[in-house]
């Protein structure tokens, strides 16, 4: 199995000896065995996990067995909690879609800040043909038929010429635990709905359907290959950047052989319907100013262009600050960081400032917006205290605490921004060296 993974990674040129990937690992049998195989293959890899925080000690427990899966593969370990119930209630959109954004989000995060080529997922032939089957159910395009490509920008998936059988019995043969998430079981996600019921039916009909279905697969890619010349063409006349917003000329649009069609494809990566779409280019001739918005940007039709912008999502995660940050820009504020000798140094009044002892700190540190069940132990004192009691006591008006961001070291809350530093590292005499944060909003 693994010349055939690595013949697959070769072919579709998805990594060399010296790729530095991510490796998206939930703790469930295919992130397990992507895991394994890129440990087998020699490949430089860290390991990301997401906790989303839906089954309580169950999720907990998965985030615990894929930290101690890092260790034994000797790969870096970064973990995020999201607050994906929050956000899926905010956006109106189900659990799985919230899910899956928060999860690709922070993927790309990460491999920026981490400075990794790319982000590798468990994605397998029997996930490929669910997502066709799910896709015509909803309504696609092409793409949506081709189902998942090896590469998609900086993501890869390595398994794709794997079945879910194949790795099963690689984790029989080699002995490898993993997680089984309880949820996969139930019929209420159409996911599964479509991998019990579905496709156990048109395996009757076709015994080797995912043999069938790749071979349909390599000819509708193909076509999309075709597609995407054109539409490349189309794409470089019509979008540009500028000051962190996408703009998209309408002109060039309108004058398109298939209008919507072509909005939707240069919309796709901001997360819009091809309904939005439709919406989008009924309003091509309206008023300037209409506003459209998916689950993570914002659209608005300008004069002779439409205007899209990403919406702040930090406060249903968090963002990591690597060890080698001396300046981060977050929600509405700027930090700026910086180390300084601990002889002489000056502990600051001001409680925009927080001095850490930074042998006590562990990296990468994160910043998030604080959150219910928050404890830090404050500065002077031996015991814990709620950050929404030490809010209250301060007299934050209501309106104003959802802006309130903590500093979080490891699983420790470290900082209250702007409010109470946490007693555990404070600057002492026996500080050898300060990590100054000044934060101000920007």
């Amino acid at each position: 199995m693994l010349q055939k993974v690595l013949q697959y990674i070769d072919t579709h040129q998805l990594a060399t000896a010296d790729t530095r990937i991510l490796a998206a690992v939930s703790g469930g049998l295919d992130s397990v065995v992507l895991a394994d195989v890129l440990h087998r293959l020699k490949f430089p890899f860290a390991v990301l996990h997401c906790n989303f925080g839906l089954r309580g000690e169950e999720s907990d427990a998965d985030e615990l067995f894929v930290r101690k899966l890092a260790k034994q593969y000797d790969a870096p370990f970064y973990s995020e909690q999201f607050q994906t119930q929050a956000f899926a209630e905010q956006e109106g959109i189900s659990i799985q879609m919230a899910a899956r954004t928060l999860r690709y989000q922070w993927f790309e995060q990460m491999r920026q800040q981490l400075g990794y080529d790319v982000i590798a997922t468990a994605h397998h032939q029997s996930d490929a043909l669910e997502t066709v089957l799910l896709n015509l159910v909803r309504g696609t395009s092409l793409a949506g038929l081709h189902g998942i490509l090896p590469q998609n920008g900086n993501l890869i998936r390595p398994l794709l010429p794997l079945t879910k059988d194949d790795l099963y019995d690689w984790l029989v043969t080699k002995r490898l635990a993993w997680r089984e998430d309880s949820s996969n079981e139930s019929r209420k996600y159409n996911r599964n709905l479509v991998r019990h019921e579905v496709i156990p039916v048109l395996k009757q009909l076709n015994p080797n359907l995912e043999a069938t279905f790749t071979s349909t697969l390599e000819r509708l890619q193909g076509a999309e290959a075709v597609f995407q010349a054109s539409f490349q063409e189309t794409k470089a006349k019509t979008q540009r950047q500028e000051n962190g917003a996408t703009y998209l000329s309408i002109a060039p649009l309108q004058t398109s052989a298939a209008p919507v069609v072509l909005l939707h494809e240069l919309l796709k990566p901001f997360h819009f319907s091809y309904s939005q779409a439709q919406e989008i280019a009924a309003a091509w001739d309206g008023l300037s100013g209409k506003t459209f918005a998916s689950p993570t940007h914002v659209l608005v039709k300008d004069r002779e262009d439409l205007v899209i912008t990403p919406k702040p999502l930090e406060k249903f995660g968090s963002i990591s600050v690597p060890e080698e940050t001396t300046e981060l820009r977050f929600g509405p504020y700027l930090a700026k960081i910086a180390r300084k000798p601990a002889e002489g140094y000056k502990v600051p009044r001001s409680k925009d400032v927080a001095a850490l002892d930074a042998d006590l700190v562990k990296f990468p540190l994160k910043l998030r917006p604080w959150k219910e069940g928050d404890w830090f132990i404050p500065l002077g004192m031996n015991g814990k205290k709620k950050v929404s009691d030490l809010l209250i006591d301060k007299k934050v008006p209501a309106n104003l605490k959802p802006d309130v961001w903590v500093l979080v070291s490891d699983a420790s809350l470290t900082w209250v921004l702007g409010q109470q530093l946490d007693n555990r590292f404070k600057v002492t005499e026996n500080t050898q060296e300060v990590l100054e944060i000044t934060v101000t909003r920007s």
